[in-house]
């Protein structure tokens, strides 16, 4: 019997994916196998030994100690692509706000007042204030061209826009998704001083911790336009306030909030909406449920942010997972051990992924207790299953 912890109000159309005859699913749990959570800051929570993985119903992974997990063998798991249609449905809908200024012409009209034809009339002189611009013609750029990024781009290629994107680690299988239309940028500086709008798709870090910054607004057309749905930090903010109370920049639109944004006239800021449909939370549910059903039960791997992808089809004998530091002869020592205690290897899957490797092997009798401690003491493994 596994047992699944929920942290966060997890859709039940990826509850339903475990069996009850061999799975428990409950927010309250004593040595889980595995947390299934959302948003719940896991960087300073205590987390069981028992916890053999983590599954993140959504993209971000910021809400969880990656490095702690990868040093104690517990791969993480996300679920990319399955929010991408909700995200890339709200940039859509923030480049229309702000290119039309439907907000502030929206609470202009709520606090209009006299008769029905007073009202008409005034209608008629203010609206000159609003006058906004169109989409086609326009160019797009896209920094980050994951799931979100590829779906923003193709849809605002449809709409006649000029879309131009920048992703230096795009996969393939993105790549073949891409429409032959989008243009490419070598740079993040050489992509923003060709954009009108510009939208963002990247992870919070280091690396892109105020990536638009003043310097970068200023090689902005005039008149451009942001949008930040990914994560708080990725634009500073009060750059970015500077830039439109000078008039470089038209708007900025983005998910987060602050007492320096909310106010701001040229800003619309949304209470962290990008993932906020039903169909996009079931669809999440879904993938990581499907996700980790298939770690605990076969030892695949398919989505983690730490571990490499790994998938082995199982067929006979008896299977055992280990995790371990990426450094030299461990799958030799690991077959050794097996060799000296009678064991056959029947099919076996090493990959790794930076500091961390991960193997999957089958072998033709059952593995005992005193297989796996030996297994364990080899140093430089983290963890060790049998299935």
């Amino acid at each position: 019997m596994f047992k699944i912890q929920t942290l966060n109000n997890i859709s039940v159309k990826g509850l339903e994916k475990f069996p009850r005859d061999n799975y428990e699913v409950a927010s309250e749990l004593q040595a889980p196998d595995a947390y299934m959570l959302r948003s719940l800051k896991l960087h300073d929570a205590v987390i069981p030994d028992s916890v053999l993985a983590i599954g993140r119903a959504g993209a971000g992974v910021n809400n969880i100690p990656i490095e702690k997990m990868s040093a104690l063998g517990v791969p993480v798991f996300n679920a990319p692509g399955a929010n991408a249609n909700a995200v890339k449905e709200l940039v859509l809908a923030g480049m229309l706000l702000g290119c039309r200024n439907i907000c502030q012409a929206w609470e202009c009209a709520k606090n209009l007042e006299g008769s029905d034809e007073s009202i008409a009339k005034e209608v008629e002189q203010v609206k000159k204030n609003f006058v906004g611009f169109e989409l086609p013609g326009k160019t797009l750029g896209v920094i980050g061209l994951g799931a979100i990024g590829t779906s923003v781009a193709n849809t605002a290629r449809d709409l006649g826009m000029n879309v131009v994107g920048y992703d230096p680690a795009i996969t393939v299988e993105r790549a073949w998704q891409l429409s032959a239309e989008i243009g490419s940028a070598n740079t993040v500086d050489e992509l923003l001083a060709q954009s009108d709008f510009v939208t963002i798709h990247v992870p919070f870090n280091e690396g892109t911790k105020n990536l638009v910054n003043a310097s970068r607004i200023s090689m902005m057309n005039d008149n451009a336009i942001i949008l930040n749905f990914s994560r708080n930090g990725i634009v500073n903010d009060e750059d970015v306030v500077a830039a439109l109370d000078s008039g470089k920049l038209y708007a900025y639109i983005c998910d987060f909030p602050s007492n320096l944004l909310k106010d701001h006239p040229k800003v619309i800021a949304l209470p962290h909406l990008g993932a906020s449909t039903g169909e996009a939370e079931e669809n999440c549910a879904i993938m990581i449920a499907d996700q980790l059903k298939d770690f605990l039960e076969n030892g695949n791997i398919k989505n983690s942010v730490n571990f490499p992808a790994v998938k082995m089809p199982r067929v006979v004998g008896f299977r055992m997972a280990i995790a371990n530091s990426n450094v030299p002869n461990m799958v030799g020592q690991i077959s050794s051990i097996l060799a000296d205690s009678g064991h056959n290897i029947l099919d076996l899957l090493n990959k790794s992924r930076g500091e961390i490797a991960y193997t999957l092997l089958d072998v033709d009798t059952e593995i005992t207790d005193d297989v796996v401690g030996q297994i364990k003491s080899i140093e430089g493994v983290l963890s060790v299953r049998t299935l």
